[in-house]
């Protein structure tokens, strides 16, 4: 012993146990620092954040070029609040389907916590929208949502689109507001047990005002989630409130409507499902099912069943216009595999071609280039970087669809994409238009159903160019909007094959 202290007495060894002490520190503030490392990106300004890093009309764009320099997870600031962005395949799956608990929230914006306030299906989190997802989710499929139920009804609204299709006799018109119309009215036909008529000014002003479709909705909904106090004095933020209410007060007249013609016996759609379980429900459920819910949920499932399977469609007429090859050899393959005869859900196995040209409409259309953000529902450390509970997460699902290690000609319209040597399609595990894990689209099989159905049946009957005195070459493929991307407004002749 004496030995020892006579030892821990000289320079030397006192000198290496500080070096060791604090190398012992260093080490453990360094594995500290490791484990709560944040996500890189650019150095945000006071107050502002990123915001003149971004272009807020086309913020998908914006963010796709930042993962270019900063990686597949990096951080922006839209003002004071910090957003995570992941960025291509891996990324995006690693995150959505192996940590789906932790990515698995909904992010409540401020818009959407103010607009909404915790109600429905698509903007809530917790006990309410597992009640509401789980009663959707059962409902929609007791009414036939991917089934011989819904594919009827699907078939006979393409019957009613046609008519308003040949009544142009091949003039130039836009096709837009006629897609619309009729895919809003198989969501209608689910939701309330009936469709309208496309001249009904109640279902005009529905669809119309459906909350996606209003052009000042997208950068009005970013500076007030940057600032809501200073944005909410805007007049454009009054007039985006306006619409919301004004849709919401339209979509409670059709449910009173159902309401006061209710029989329990027989239910006409998901509405009357409600209503039913009201009268059913169990303490436990009873404050879930609320006419706040229903409206809301309503709301909700009008917009996720219309806008992105419509905007699709049209973004896919106006590419065989543009591509009149793709176009023809779709038309040879529907004429040699099934006729005349009206395509069938069935079908699309056994044609392979129109199968791949579909799957590429909806790459290249890239219409929900952002998806809906999600939030962590917990601290997590996800590739190396620390990221904390209720930070705002951006799978950005463009990066995915455009990704260059997953796609050979990620920026060209190419429906080889799905085909394999032998002619074969072939499932793209980076094809994810409709996100992936536990958010994923409630309505996805209804929307590939629908897809199909209509492109397969539009284009057995009608063939698509451009109007009189415009090239193939001269139409736009630049698309327009902010959260729902679309082709900028054009016409198309539509001529009858019969």
């Amino acid at each position: 012993m004496a030995i020892v202290g006579e030892l821990l007495q000289t320079p030397s060894t006192m000198g290496l146990l500080w070096a060791a002490l604090v190398l012992s520190v260093l080490y453990l503030l360094s594995s500290t620092f490791m484990l709560r490392r944040e996500p890189p990106g650019p150095r945000p300004l006071p107050l502002i954040g990123n915001l003149l890093q971004l272009d807020l009309s086309r913020p998908y764009q914006s963010l796709y070029e930042l993962s270019k320099k900063y990686g597949s997870v990096f951080t922006v600031h839209f003002g004071g609040r910090k957003v995570v962005v992941l960025a291509g395949y891996k990324t995006v799956k690693e995150a959505l389907v192996n940590y789906a608990v932790e990515f698995g929230n909904r992010d409540i914006s401020p818009v959407l916590r103010d607009l909404y306030k915790g109600h429905g299906i698509q903007f809530a989190n917790g006990d309410s929208w597992k009640e509401m997802r789980r009663f959707a989710s059962t409902n929609l499929q007791d009414f036939g949502m991917g089934k011989r139920k819904i594919e009827e009804k699907v078939i006979e609204e393409i019957q009613y689109l046609t008519e308003v299709f040949e009544k142009h006799g091949g003039e130039p018109f836009d096709t837009k507001l006629s897609l619309i119309y009729s895919v809003s009215n198989i969501t209608s036909s689910i939701l309330y047990g009936s469709r309208f008529e496309y001249s009904d000014p109640r279902f005009q002003e529905m669809v119309c005002r459906s909350p996606r479709n209003t052009k000042i909705w997208y950068p009005i909904i970013q500076l007030y989630n940057a600032f809501p106090r200073l944005a909410g004095r805007s007049k454009s933020w009054s007039a985006v409130v306006e619409n919301v209410e004004m849709h919401r007060d339209r979509v409670k007249t059709v449910i009173r409507d159902l309401r006061d013609t209710l029989d329990p016996q027989e239910r006409r759609g998901f509405v009357d499902s409600f209503f039913i379980r009201q009268h059913e429900i169990s303490e436990r459920e009873r404050p879930f099912f609320h006419e706040d819910n229903l409206v809301t949920s309503v709301v909700n499932l009008f917009a996720a069943g219309t806008d992105t399977t419509a905007t699709t469609l049209y973004w896919g007429l106006l590419l065989m216009a543009k591509y009149p090859h793709v176009q023809e050899r779709v038309q040879e393959e529907l004429s040699r595999v099934i006729g005349d005869r009206q395509a069938l859900a069935e079908d699309q196995k056994n044609l392979p071609y129109t199968n791949a040209v579909i799957h590429e409409i909806q790459r290249v259309a890239d219409v929900d280039p952002i998806g809906i953000p999600h939030a962590t529902s917990c601290d997590v450390t996800f590739q190396g970087f620390f990221i904390k509970k209720g930070t705002r997460v951006i799978p950005l699902l463009m990066s995915v669809l455009r990704d260059e290690s997953q796609w050979e000609s990620p920026d060209n319209f190419n429906p080889n994409h799905f085909l394999n040597e032998q002619g074969c399609f072939i499932r793209r595990e980076a094809f994810m238009p409709f996100s992936a894990g536990r958010r994923a689209c409630l309505g996805e099989s209804l929307a590939r159903m629908e897809l199909f159905l209509f492109f397969a049946t539009l284009l057995q009957k009608f063939s698509f160019s451009p109007p009189p005195g415009v090239s193939e070459s001269e139409l736009d493929l630049t698309p327009v909007g902010g959260d729902m991307l679309s082709p900028a407004p054009h016409k198309l002749c539509v001529q009858s094959r019969a």
